[in-house]
């Protein structure tokens, strides 16, 4: 396993996008060997091996939204894309394969650009789930992100990932 750079970033509410003041988003860099065979299936694989199973592969949005029901692990498998995190005027990024970004829920995040070739892996923790949100969180929606736990497992390092010592939570 390659050994990534890890960047922690912290957001407050920013506009309509709440952001989460509790957990702050982690960015792997190069968590996986660019030029590896199958690394939309390396990913899903480490993903799922973690308690991460995966959902979805795509892109990423070209407009901000948030999730109030899950937790999401983002694998660049293949390509490079500038994204903005935090809500409009947030954290420009760019990312490539083998790059992987840990949001927690109400974390807003958009796609500036990409090139043709980009593909995302996407997964929640059991139970848990990407809703799409664009509006200002209701107090409904701010409880629903309030109520979600730190995951058992980091979904690329398991339990001893990074996410265990950040997103502390107390615990």
């Amino acid at each position: 396993m390659a050994t990534p750079t890890i960047l922690i970033l912290a957001f407050d509410e920013r506009g309509p996008v709440p952001n989460n003041t509790r957990f702050p988003v982690l960015v792997y860099g190069k968590a996986f060997p660019a030029n590896q065979d199958d690394l939309v299936g390396a990913m899903e694989q480490r993903f799922k091996e973690n308690g991460w199973p995966p959902a979805w592969r795509n892109g990423i949005y070209d407009f901000h939204h948030y999730h109030s029901q899950g937790h999401e692990v983002l694998g660049f498998a293949k390509g490079s894309a500038d994204l903005v995190l935090g809500g409009e005027g947030g954290r420009e990024l760019s990312v490539s394969a083998g790059d992987v970004l840990l949001l927690p829920a109400g974390t807003g995040h958009r796609r500036l650009s990409a090139g043709r070739d980009l593909v995302v892996v996407g997964a929640y923790p059991p139970g848990q789930n990407g809703d799409i949100l664009r509006d200002a969180p209701t107090a409904a929606i701010r409880a629903a992100i309030a109520r979600l736990a730190r995951p058992a497992a980091d979904p690329v390092f398991g339990k001893d990932g990074p996410m265990l010592e950040y997103w502390s939570d107390g615990l």
